[in-house]
């Protein structure tokens, strides 16, 4: 237990210094990109037929995969961080008020992969202008996926508004200590600022937290990218009312796991034990243990209706996902993870950080096979096989696999650099330890 009183000097210190892991970590996550990103060229070069994705009725297969599924996971990951962070805010949960911003780079970071995703599956990226850009006002008004398109890019826009306010603050009074290389962003940022805005900053902040919290349910994780897939009949693994609230719990499940795993590797990097504290762990993990509990209930729901009684079609889609190794692996780490979190509740003294860790991990692998199962079993088991017996099937491209891993990397990436220009804990978060020194441990 740290008895040390946070400082602006901690918050200070990425920008001071830069030790042989960080150029470590930056090479291994900047050859994963560079790999994913080698291979996208090649796919660029040769067309979509150098993935496993394949036409109904010339290849068999399926024309959706890992770049969708992967392309969920990130999105879910980027809006539950936001959704985090305004609840920080929105509810006065000032305990983990040193994460809210980690929590909002990680919706900027995870965003940016699931759009480039986006881009990745057209095809070529001229697409984005010749079939979405270009024909917007025809597309808006038929396409669901044109839909995904504006709310991730109208999301995009609305943390970036909610961070550059909170930004405001911090580098108007850090400015002499931030590196004089990055003046004309710190210059940008701070344009117009006077002391006198803060107030208000934090009133507009309050409300853009509540916008949020409005929408996550409505238009984001648990409305529009559900409906994509719940509102198609003939694809019953897909279709139902429930997709809306299980894809929220799997988003705000794999965010808790992204800033756990963000926090552990700050405070490792750079001692901040007394800021991103014990309790913060602790809370963050019985959270985790909340919404998979969430996670793994809703499965119920969906396994109950798919294997009592249900139309042929659902019954064999359900049968074929319940017997995949995928599914099976995935639901087991949750579990695993639940026992371990509930079993923590009742003994605390099993908890411990790298265990948290360790739970996030589990999460995140487990959402991340959920999500791309969730797609290519929906894919692979419609009610109307006009193709069933065109042979062919699914298994991930080196490609594919690679954008995974690339797309991880240019997370960590975004991390790395960011830290180096702006503070990633924020000054509020700091004076309001200073000032509540109790709530430190």
């Amino acid at each position: 237990m740290s008895t040390k009183t946070p400082s602006e000097a901690d918050i200070l210190r990425p920008f001071q210094q830069t030790s042989t892991k960080y150029y470590a970590l930056a090479a291994v996550a900047g050859l994963a990109f560079a790999l994913f990103l080698l291979g996208w060229f090649y796919q660029l070069y040769e067309g979509m037929v150098v993935t496993a994705l394949s036409d109904w009725g010339t290849g068999g297969g399926v024309t959706w995969g890992v770049y969708i599924g992967a392309f969920i996971w990130w999105v879910g990951i980027a809006h539950g961080g936001i959704i985090l962070s305004a609840a920080v805010r929105l509810l006065g949960m000032d305990r983990y008020m040193p994460v809210a911003r980690l929590a909002e780079l990680l919706t900027i970071a995870g965003l940016s992969a699931a759009g480039f995703y986006i881009v990745v599956h057209l095809g070529r990226p001229d697409r984005m202008v010749t079939s979405i850009i270009g024909h917007y006002h025809i597309t808006i008004h038929g396409s669901p996926l044109v839909w995904d398109v504006t709310v991730i890019t109208a999301y995009f826009v609305l943390t970036a508004t909610y961070l550059m306010l909170t930004l405001r603050y911090d580098v108007s009074r850090l400015r002499g200590d931030l590196p004089d290389h990055f003046g004309p962003i710190y210059s940008l940022l701070t344009v117009g600022y006077s002391e006198r805005e803060d107030e208000v900053v934090q009133r507009m902040v309050w409300w853009l937290a509540l916008a949020i919290i409005i929408m996550a349910p409505l238009l984001l994780h648990g409305g529009v990218i559900p409906w994509l897939f719940a509102l198609l009949p003939t694809y019953p693994r897909w279709f139902g009312g429930v997709q809306g609230p299980q894809f929220l719990t799997i988003a705000l499940t794999s965010a808790i796991s992204g800033v756990i795993l963000l926090s552990y590797g700050f405070r490792r990097a750079y001692n901040w034990d007394h800021i991103l504290t014990d309790d913060i762990f602790r809370g963050l993990t019985l959270w985790l243990g909340f919404f998979s509990l969430l996670f793994l209930w809703l499965q119920l729901q969906q396994v109950t209706a798919g294997t009592f009684f249900p139309p042929v079609d659902m019954e064999y889609a359900w049968a074929a996902t319940l017997e995949h190794p995928i599914y099976i692996v995935s639901m087991a780490l949750v579990a695993i993870v639940l026992a371990y979190i509930f079993a923590q509740t009742i003994r605390p003294s099993l908890f411990a950080k790298r265990r948290a860790v360790v739970a996030g991990i589990a999460i995140l692998m487990a959402t991340l096979l959920e999500k791309i199962l969730f797609v290519v079993e929906g894919l692979m088991y419609p009610t109307f096989e006009i193709y069933g017996a065109t042979p062919g099937v699914y298994f991930p491209s080196l490609i594919e696999i690679a954008s995974v891993t690339g797309t991880i990397g240019m997370v960590v990436l975004f991390f790395l650099l960011v830290s180096k220009v702006i503070p990633v804990v924020e000054l509020h978060a700091i004076e309001h330890l200073q000032e509540h020194p109790d709530e430190e441990h």
